[in-house]
């Protein structure tokens, strides 16, 4: 007898079987398609304590990765102050926020590389045998004899986890380099393009399969993970200072590399590859196919495209802050060092309990929602806080712009989910992660362009030019970064209008 085994496709890109639709028949009959419950994923796979393990091993690889492109800041202050060990590059914001620019989106752009590595690279395994003599004692005397016995092992190493190591070695490469450095091109190679690269191999696999373990919670799991990156931001920067003070900078990023590929072996050995069952049963649900790249269909759709600008813009205004913050704490507000570097801990503190707030928001009012609330008050804060502030305005600035900032970032891969299906997630969300990359590049130097060659403290004053001369300067940075930001969040609504009609219907909660 023959059984015939039909499946149906829900809004989540997980499948349900025929049995699993026929439990609950006249009440679905009245239902959308898109509500039909998923099948649950394997319990052999996926259990509630890998998913704990997966969010902890997830949160730090957040930490280090984008912690350590948080706090870039700190090391653009230090690189183009008097204090620096690289010559050329005193006062060159521009060329120096364009090294951080570089790895901080190779972190992301090189998602397009990665993606397609972790679809092709096979398993490694291993094999061999040895042979022992084993003592056997005969039934029928009370001699012994020996016999030569052989025995084989094999060892597997899944891809995912071999990229993930091998990311967390380059891009730990990447910063004890860079502490030989002595000219700007010397960081461009480290800083810049071994770091990102690293960066990128060390986080996408990871963030790119963990949502797919998780179906109700997404937005809270999500947010922890992300968050970690929040918490890096807070103590990198306490560290990092403490670092520059006591050791210097050479042995500054030495420490941190070691410490990051320490950390980047424990977080190998829990990123695995993707087990839900896909449409054949036997293949990675919202694996996207072979293909890291998104179909024709999926291209037509101006929600693919108004996500991408809001992607590119979001990823090029969220930056300049981060990177700006340190140096305006300096430059204008005439505050030390170790302010600047307490203000960018308190901003990714701040930002790291946000996007487990918002993720747990989203989970209940809808995550489109919250992506475009969170996207519209962080260009609202740059405009009304960091523009001409005094002290007490620019540490709202750094609180507020930490809160509604850690939206978008936290609650892109959901939406991303929602809006395309999990069998298109990682094929659009290795497109988004890339154009955020670009974006990241594109986003401080400019602002550096802007802002143009000047002195630290007050000490010369950019070349004879005062203090309210920065100011001025400053100020036009804060209309572009807002004026980037407002743009993001206009893509991000007109995305969820069009979302919304390409489903058929408008709801409230999405």
């Amino acid at each position: 007898m023959t059984t015939r085994t039909h499946t149906t496709t829900t809004s989540n890109g997980l499948q349900a079987t025929d049995a699993d639709v026929l439990q609950n028949s006249e009440r679905e009959r009245s239902r959308d398609l898109s509500s039909l419950s998923p099948v649950p994923i394997p319990p052999e796979t996926v259990t509630r304590s890998y998913q704990i393990k997966l969010v902890l091993a997830g949160s730090l690889m957040t930490f280090h990765t984008i912690g350590i492109n948080q706090v870039y800041g700190i090391f653009q202050e230090f690189y183009t102050s008097s204090e620096s060990n690289i010559s050329d590059v005193q006062g060159q914001d521009a060329l120096v926020s364009l090294v951080g620019c570089i790895g901080t989106g190779l972190t992301w752009s090189g998602c397009i590389f990665v993606s397609p590595l972790m679809e092709k690279t096979k398993n490694l395994s291993w094999s061999w045998s040895w042979n022992w003599r084993k003592r056997i004692r005969r039934s029928t005397t009370s001699d012994s004899s020996t016999r030569r016995t052989q025995s084989s092992r094999k060892l597997t190493i899944d891809n995912v986890k071999l990229i993930t190591l091998v990311g967390a070695l380059i891009m730990s490469m990447g910063l004890v380099f860079a502490s030989f450095a002595t000219k700007l091109w010397h960081l461009y190679l480290t800083q810049a393009l071994l770091y990102g690269l690293g960066s990128s191999m060390y986080y996408y696999p990871l963030i790119t399969l963990a949502p797919t373990y998780f179906d109700r919670h997404r937005g809270f799991a999500m947010g922890v993970i992300l968050a970690g990156s929040g918490v890096g931001g807070l103590v990198m920067a306490l560290v990092l200072q403490n670092l520059l003070d006591r050791y210097g900078i050479a042995w500054a990023l030495r420490i941190l590399g070691v410490w990051n590929f320490m950390v980047g072996i424990g977080v190998a050995t829990v990123v695995r590859g993707q087990r839900q069952r896909g449409e054949n049963g036997n293949g990675a649900a919202g694996a996207g196919g072979g293909s890291s790249m998104p179909n024709r269909s999926l291209m037509r759709r101006g929600t693919f495209w108004y996500q991408s600008f809001a992607a590119f813009l979001q990823a090029g205004g969220n930056v300049v802050p981060l990177y700006y913050m340190s140096s305006y704490t300096v430059s204008v507000l005439l505050l030390p060092q170790s302010t600047s570097s307490l203000f960018v801990s308190i901003n990714s503190g701040v930002n790291s309990i946000s996007r487990i707030l918002m993720g747990i928001l989203a989970d209940h009012i809808g995550r489109q929602n919250t992506l475009v609330a969170a996207t519209f008050l962080s260009s609202l804060s740059v405009f009304a806080l960091w523009y001409s502030p005094n002290v007490n305005r620019f540490i709202a600035f750094v609180v507020m712009y930490g809160i509604y900032a850690g939206g978008y970032n936290a609650l892109l891969p959901t939406t991303i989910m929602e809006v395309y299906g999990v069998e298109n997630y990682k094929r659009v969300n290795s497109v988004m992660y890339f154009i955020r990359g670009l974006g990241l590049i594109f986003g401080a130097p400019v602002a550096g362009i802007i802002l143009g060659t000047h002195k630290r403290g007050g000490r010369g004053m950019g070349m004879g030019r005062g203090v309210e001369f920065l100011r001025k300067k400053y100020n036009d940075v804060v209309v572009y970064d807002g004026v980037l930001l407002m743009a993001a969040a206009v893509c991000v609504v007109y995305v969820r209008w069009l979302d919304a009609r390409d489903k058929g219907r408008w709801r409230w909660k999405a």
